[in-house]
């Protein structure tokens, strides 16, 4: 029997991972991935078109994981000047059926398909087998999911809880909160605690003269383009050249993004555990093993004994939220194909 081939992508603001799959017993790569610039596409109908010109072969539906929320087929994608449509999609492309989901939900239907090689263990506690799973993804943005057992499967739930008020808990993070309501007024926790955060951060170290940029800084910045961020990191990496500034920065990151990964853990009760995605944990890993971000995770006052029960971990699969596109693309979409 031919198996029905399909397509499913992970749209970000910086780029975008597509891949063909099927399905035999379970989820199959039909193609290997294709990783592409997405600010290098005017939309996201050309870039599909240009990725299926060299595939030569019919998709019978496709899945896109987006950075956004989902409304009635439609969705406008954070840190991205695009409209999404899946009707439009659909014509553009010829294909059958278009679904558009929330990419911190589709990151959710990963969390089956996963191999142990593909998680960092940074919190062990006894994980409850059907209990409810959190994911926050720091990246372009800051995305949150999560899923709950129905008795037979589970189901994930997409949520724009990266938006919420930031709060503070050290005088250096009020500090932080009262120079960004400056600029942006409302300060959620995407403002501190994604790549834009970083940078936030940093800038806020050096105006506030928390601490000094080094001259040699400088100008690798001047140097670095307009994305400072992948050179905040690699610098406060490197044991062998100190930079306390970019340390410093990293470390707030760290702290911020433990605390909230801890308040969603609380939110959910999240038993079955709290997972880290997205594009900065991995790169970010050392210090996420520090005691920052780790007693920001577990201090919760008197909810502190039950967020010790809650495990945690790092998705360090770079595919995950394209892998779980696909997986949704299987549990809702391929079972049509075979009618």
């Amino acid at each position: 029997m031919n198996h029905p081939i399909f397509l499913a992508a992970d749209i970000g603001a910086t780029k975008t991972n597509i891949g063909l799959y099927t399905f035999s017993e379970r989820l199959t790569a039909y193609s290997q991935t294709v990783q592409l610039r997405t600010a290098d596409f005017s939309c996201l109908e050309v870039l599909m078109a240009e990725f299926l010109s060299s595939q030569r072969v019919a998709v019978s539906f496709c899945v896109f994981g987006v950075p956004g929320p989902v409304d009635n087929g439609k969705a406008k994608i954070t840190n991205l000047p695009w409209v999404i449509d899946e009707k439009k999609i659909q014509r553009d492309l010829n294909v059958t059926t278009v679904k558009l989901i929330n990419d911190l939900e589709a990151t959710a239907y990963a969390l089956t398909e996963l191999k142990p090689g593909d998680i960092v263990t940074l919190s062990a506690a006894k994980k409850d087998v059907n209990g409810n799973k959190a994911i926050i993804a720091p990246g372009s943005g800051l995305g949150e999911s999560f899923l709950t057992w129905d008795g037979a499967k589970y189901a994930s739930f997409a949520s724009e809880g990266g938006h919420g008020d930031f709060a503070p808990n050290s005088a250096i993070e009020c500090d932080l909160l009262r120079y960004l309501q400056k600029e942006y007024g409302h300060v959620s926790y995407e403002r501190v605690c994604s790549g834009q955060g970083i940078y936030n951060i940093y800038r806020f170290l050096k105006d506030q003269k928390y601490e000094k940029e080094p001259a040699w800084l400088t100008d690798k910045f001047e140097l670095a383009g307009t994305n400072p961020v992948p050179l905040i990191i690699e610098t406060a990496l490197n044991t062998e050249r100190q930079c306390p500034i970019c340390v410093k920065a990293i470390t707030l990151f760290s702290a911020i993004l433990g605390a909230e990964a801890g308040n969603l853990g609380l939110r959910v009760l999240a038993k079955g555990g709290v997972y880290l995605a997205g594009g900065l944990p991995e790169r970010v890993l050392p210090f996420l093993k520090e005691k920052a971000f780790l007693h920001a995770f577990h201090q919760k006052g008197r909810m502190s004994n039950l967020i010790k029960e809650i495990p945690l971990h790092v998705i360090t699969n770079p595919e995950a939220a394209l892998i779980g596109a696909a997986q949704y693309g299987i549990v809702h979409l391929f079972p049509n194909c075979q009618k």
